[in-house]
């Protein structure tokens, strides 16, 4: 019996051995002093581009294929002679891979003093999913669903986030409290499969107005759009930060 027990305590100390060698962010990252911003901007660009898979003990996960959540983004009430209703899901984003980060405000020995900045940039972010749409153009009704498209181009984030700091194992981890997402890019390419699925040519000419006049469409919709960047955003974040503690990405001064 003692054999065991001490087999079983053994063990543990080695789970817990490999746990502490295993989050050692040395081996994926340099790390900087708080506050230093170029540093960090550095850092921050070197794992982005070194490990698109994943780093499962850094709490990152793949960030080449991203998942979404199910939303509406379009609400429309029914009435009168233009209204949509519009949900997306199975919905997955491509690209963050190629994200280059620009500039990082923050990230001091007490992060919760002041917002925490993340601005960053990706040249084309592909958004593909399924949708159901219901809705009416003067006296043209449709209930269809098909497959979506969305190509953001020279696609530009800005982040500003709260963080309130949790204590475990006498270690600081950061909490994202608030993201508000701002965002910006050059162009926005759309394309909805079998939207009236009965007329072919009346689906490509939806989808040639909405690109036509993308700039008014993504006016309209850019509310619901941001609050799908603040989930993901949020989820990308939050699992670093939940996995690793905060002062151990940094340098004493």
């Amino acid at each position: 019996m003692w054999a065991c027990f001490i087999t079983i305590i053994g063990l543990l100390q080695l789970v817990a051995i490999r746990r502490c060698e295993a989050l050692d962010v040395t081996k994926y990252t340099k790390r900087c002093h708080y506050g230093e911003s170029k540093c960090i901007i550095q850092s921050m660009n070197q794992v982005i581009k070194s490990y698109p898979k994943d780093i499962p003990v850094l709490g990152l996960k793949p960030i080449e294929i991203v998942d979404i959540k199910d939303f509406k983004i379009w609400k429309d009430v029914d009435i009168g002679a233009v209204w949509f209703k519009f949900r997306m899901y199975d919905q997955q984003n491509y690209g963050f891979e190629n994200t280059t980060i620009t500039e990082v405000r923050g990230f001091g020995r007490d992060p919760t003093s002041s917002l925490v900045e993340i601005h960053g940039e990706i040249p084309r972010l592909v958004h593909k999913g399924k949708y159901v749409v219901n809705g009416k153009i003067l006296f043209i009704e449709t209930n269809s669903m098909g497959e979506s498209v969305s190509d953001f181009q020279n696609f530009k984030f800005f982040l500003k986030l709260k963080v309130l700091i949790e204590y475990r194992n006498n270690k600081r981890y950061l909490r994202v409290h608030q993201l508000v997402p701002r965002l910006k890019l050059d162009r926005w390419i759309i394309g909805l499969d079998d939207f009236y699925v009965e007329n072919s040519d009346l689906t490509i000419a939806v989808n040639e107005v909405i690109n036509k006049n993308w700039v008014e469409f993504w006016n309209e919709l850019e509310p619901s759009i941001l609050e799908v960047f603040q989930s993901v955003f949020t989820n990308l974040i939050e699992d670093v930060f939940q996995k690793v503690p905060y002062d151990d990405l940094f340098i004493e001064n």
